[in-house]
């Protein structure tokens, strides 16, 4: 069974299922040109004892045979999921996750393998259709169609899922989520574009998504009994207990609320309120109804809290922490905290903080990314680190869970679009969370920037972010600047941006509600730009552009431009002599071909390390050039002039007549084995390319005039005609000798 829809661009997008997978509770293959994605969906028909959270998994995992390769690793097999696949599985989770019911506590299960590659079609694109087309084919609940696309500006226009090639000419860079109706997941990136263009770009999205959601229906008919969505039981709230448990938390939740209370001083109190309501329960209900109805009564009480706190924001404008919807915390900033890294900043934002170091590296230090379209290696790297101690807790030490891959890549994405045209380093940029109360994710992007300009990395203007949150309910709106994390917890809307004093560089958007009208989501772009403002403005109270030099103890980079010929004297048989360079410098050494020259990086942080490989270097790469004035030494003197040894081990003839402007009787008199002598190339034998040389080129007149090119080409032509003249006038000579001898010879005739 298929559906067929094509793209606004004509490429044509095909669904099938009830080939591959049928034991799954539902499976599909999505294919546009020659990618082909195949997604499979199961979901347990019994929960496990004890479950309390919706445990689904959602995972993007690339074969590489699909684009003709074997992976690059140890092992030559697919292994753990890489960043790129962490980075779609989590788009495609955040897409579908709201659209299970609530109190769904079923193990379920996403899969999305590609399984074949056409290098222009971008399978990411394509990954959250693949996934919402097999939810719609099975049995599970699930409040879709959905789908995603790619939406890039090129030259002005908007493109829907656009050739991988295109997105080089793309300012505008975006992945749209979203149902029939509405706008539910935004990610992506622009060269400081303004907000009016991220509207502009999903309302261009959404219109493809929609046709999208109609040919998964159509396929859902076609599958018939099999879609049927199955009966599960879900736990309903008691609305008796629920009443209970209101009136007697619902005014010391409303208390604290309105306490404008710290983070500690909330926990506290919501800690305390708990308490009370417990010994309350136990002394009206006794033990045994406490027991007897003891989930419901946790779920009341989450419930009431939410509830509470979200009717104080929407009417009586109330914050938990007191601020106004639009404003700011609190910012502080410092710079240079790390002495021994090659830059650093602190940036603190209410009870947020993040504490940033720059690294710069060479082309070694690179990162190596082996996915399937390419084997590539990125010169930008930015970590992102969340400890357990930032929020007061402890946890075992593992390695990056998706979270931070997730946060990371916002981060990176955000500063790339300031980074220097050219960059010389490797650059790495670690943000570790000190403390955490909202938008740590955002708080990387402003300490990442200052560290960098601390750093000495010319960015093209300072980076900032915000997270904007969003209560709605009632058909009442609040559109929340810089979101504490209780208020992303009992929110509708997670919407960060990143962006210069210019414009937008990305953002990322999850909406837990049906959807955000697009007049609320503008006020939330122009609410997030005023913060943004305000953010930079406090980033430029320590630092408001990058200083003008590296640290002294920063490795410096210096770049050299040789001819492709000499590439294989500069490396040496087996890199012979590459290595010894090294070693004698101390320098780290790097050489590319690029269009047909050799780009050779060198790298040290002693500056005379450099000059002396740059030296060493040149020496192996010179050539002379006409024109070029050089100093050498006198190896070999002859009666006509002298040989001159100079730089690269080349060697020239200085004739008797270009050492001066006056007539020199005796080399030997004017040059002795081993002077020093300063010259001009003046010719080069195309034939044999052997050098000429000039001293008088470069040495002042009688007049201390210096001569021009043309007045001494205009001597050496008129000395030639000289020399000829006086060749002829010594051959009329030698003839009338030659002719007297005949005369001679007719006297001898005669006499004979």
């Amino acid at each position: 069974m298929t559906v067929n829809f094509a793209l606004p661009s004509g490429r044509e997008v095909t669904i099938e299922t009830g080939k591959l997978a049928t034991q799954a509770d539902g499976s599909v293959v999505v294919k546009c040109g020659n990618t082909m994605l195949f997604c499979s969906v199961v979901s347990s028909t019994s929960v496990r004892e004890g479950q309390s959270f919706f445990p689904l998994s959602v995972d993007y995992q690339e074969k590489f045979a699909a684009a003709g390769r074997i992976p690059g690793n140890f092992f030559r097999r697919e292994t753990r999921l890489n960043d790129y696949e962490i980075l779609i599985s989590r788009i495609v989770d955040r897409a579908i996750r709201p659209l299970f019911p609530k109190g769904y506590m079923f193990d379920t299960q996403v899969i999305i393998n590609l399984i074949s590659l056409d290098k222009e079609v971008m399978p990411d694109a394509l990954a959250g259709l693949a996934a919402s087309a097999a939810l719609m084919v099975s049995d599970i609940p699930f409040a879709g169609p959905i789908s995603e696309c790619r939406v890039a500006r090129i030259d002005g226009e908007y493109h829907v899922n656009p050739d991988r090639s295109d997105l080089a000419n793309a300012d505008l860079d975006l992945i749209v989520a979203a149902d029939a109706d509405n706008i539910m997941m935004v990610e992506g990136e622009g060269k400081e574009v303004d907000e009016k263009s991220i509207l502009g770009a999903l309302k261009a999205g959404h219109e493809a998504i929609k046709l999208m959601c109609k040919k998964q229906l159509e396929l859902r008919e076609m599958v018939g009994d099999k879609a049927t969505t199955r009966e599960v039981e879900t736990v309903e709230q008691d609305e008796e207990v629920f009443s209970y448990v209101e009136s007697k938390v619902k005014d010391a939740i409303s208390t604290m609320a309105r306490g404008a209370l710290n983070k500690q001083q909330r926990k506290d109190a919501l800690k305390e309120i708990k308490t009370n309501f417990k010994e309350a329960v136990v002394e009206e209900k006794g033990e045994e109804w406490m027991s007897e109805n003891k989930e419901q009564i946790y779920a009341a009480y989450d419930k009431v809290q939410k509830k509470t706190i979200r009717n104080l924001m929407l009417n009586e404008g109330v914050r938990l922490d007191g601020r106004a919807f639009d404003e700011v915390r609190p910012i502080w900033t410092e710079v240079d905290y790390l002495p021994s890294a090659h830059g650093s900043a602190i940036f603190n934002r209410g009870e947020t903080q993040a504490l940033t170091s720059l690294t710069l590296g060479t082309k070694t230090d690179q990162q190596m990314v082996d996915v399937a379209h390419e084997n590539s290696y990125a010169n930008f790297i930015l970590h992102y680190n969340f400890p357990a101690y930032s929020v007061g807790e402890t946890k075992p030490m593992r390695g990056p869970g998706r979270r931070e891959v997730g946060h990371a890549n916002l981060a990176a994405r955000s500063i790339r679009q300031v980074l220097p045209a050219e960059m010389t380093h490797t650059i790495r940029i670690v943000s570790d969370i000190m403390e955490s109360n909202g938008s740590s994710s955002m708080a990387t992007v402003c300490a990442g920037s200052l560290a960098l300009m601390d750093g000495g990395v010319q960015l093209t203007r300072p980076v900032a972010g915000i997270a904007m949150g969003m209560v709605a309910e009632g058909g009442k709106i609040a559109i929340l600047s810089d979101i504490l994390g209780d208020e992303d917890a009992l929110g509708d809307m997670d919407f960060k941006l990143t962006g210069t004093d210019k414009g937008i560089t990305a953002c990322q958007m999850d909406i837990k509600i049906d959807g955000l009208p697009y007049e609320q989501l503008e006020q939330a772009l122009e609410q997030a730009r005023v913060g943004r403002l305000h953010i930079l403005g406090e980033m430029a109270k320590t630092l408001s552009e990058p200083r003008e030099d590296l640290k002294p103890h920063a490795p410096r980079i210096v770049k050299l431009v040789i001819e492709k010929s000499f590439i294989g004297a500069v490396i040496g048989p087996g890199g012979k002599i590459i290595q010894e360079l090294q070693e004698m410098t101390g320098t780290n050494i790097n050489i590319d071909e690029v269009d047909g020259k050799g780009h050779v990086s060198i790298a040290s942080n002693d500056k005379a390390a450099i000059d002396d490989a740059v030296a060493r270097i040149k020496k192996i790469t010179f050539t002379p050039e006409v024109g070029g004035v050089y100093e050498g030494t006198v190896k070999t003197i002859m009666p006509y002039g002298v040989f001159v040894g100079f730089e690269g081990g080349r060697d020239g003839l200085l004739h008797v007549s270009e050492m001066s402007h006056s007539r020199i009787e005796s080399v030997e008199d004017e040059f002795e084995e081993g002077d020093t002598v300063k010259f001009k190339i003046v010719d080069v034998d195309e034939r044999t390319g052997k050098l000429r040389l000039s001293r008088k080129a470069i040495m002042p007149r009688a007049d201390g005039t210096i001569p021009t090119d043309e007045e001494l080409e205009e001597e050496r032509t008129a000395s030639k005609s000289r020399d000829r003249g006086d060749r002829r006038g010594g051959g009329r000579d030698r003839g009338e000798r030659r002719g007297g001898g005949g005369g001679r010879g007719r006297d001898r005739r005669d006499r004979d």
